[in-house]
């Protein structure tokens, strides 16, 4: 293998390898970092919970959070249906309601205990904020409105996905690496080293008497030498 394919080829193999543990790497992040986020690291009721129906005081800060329907769910959470809610923020004198926006999630479950997002909310000042709450819940355990916000680690998930895509561009650099090794020319290496320490090839005597032989007779035939003059002269080169 030449020079400069033998190196496009260990460049190509390298970034290739690189790509394939990078990638390996960001996938397995982003996949745990869904699990723990979901699973384990969910702040969804980071601020308290109020039964439904009932009412409590929550202390909220100001701010983005997101209100939660939980409950705990005996078998299967795949049959999981939302029922209808009815909630009411009473803010403290002189603080303005705050904005709730209806914004659904997937349902998260763990051993039957079952939550989901169903609100978000936009909390102009911190304070303690009267909650009230209403709602059929017939068929549901302890149900409940979980007021909280999201993961702390959601950068993490960004993290282990910008990993992996920087693996996918390595892995297209590998291939760019390999198809100019295919292209580079037989003849692009380094020049073959010629051996000048080799013994010359010396013409035996024969040959170089069959050579003056051509020689005499390309003269006799152009004239320049007569048929006796030819004559002598090949005898002189056969005597040696």
């Amino acid at each position: 293998m030449s020079g400069p394919a033998n190196r496009a080829w260990t460049a190509a193999r390298a970034v290739r390898i690189s790509a394939i543990v990078t990638m390996v790497l960001g996938g397995a992040g982003f996949i745990l970092m869904m699990c723990l986020n979901a699973f384990v690291l969910d702040d969804y009721d980071a601020y308290g919970q109020v039964p439904i129906p009932g009412e409590g005081r929550v202390d909220l800060p100001a701010g983005d959070m997101k209100i939660s329907f939980h409950s705990l769910m005996v078998g299967s959470s795949n049959g999981f249906v939302l029922p209808p809610l009815k909630l009411s923020i009473v803010p403290p004198d002189g603080v303005a309601d705050p904005v709730l926006t209806e914004n659904h999630s997937g349902t998260t479950s763990v051993n039957g205990d079952t939550h989901v997002r169903v609100w978000t909310a936009e909390v102009p000042a911190a304070g303690t904020y009267l909650i009230r709450t209403d709602g059929p819940m017939s068929g549901y355990v302890n149900p409940q409105l979980a007021f909280g916000r999201d993961t702390q680690y959601d950068w993490l998930t960004g993290v282990s996905a910008g990993v992996f895509f920087l693996g996918l561009a390595e892995l297209f650099l590998s291939m760019r690496l390999t198809r100019r090794r295919r292209l580079l020319p037989a003849g692009s290496g380094a020049p073959v080293p010629i051996d000048l320490s080799a013994p010359s090839v010396e013409p035996s005597d024969r040959g170089v008497r069959l050579e003056q032989l051509k020689t005499i007779a390309a003269l006799r035939d152009s004239g320049a030498l007569t048929a006796d003059e030819f004559e002598s002269e090949k005898r002189r080169i056969l005597d040696g």
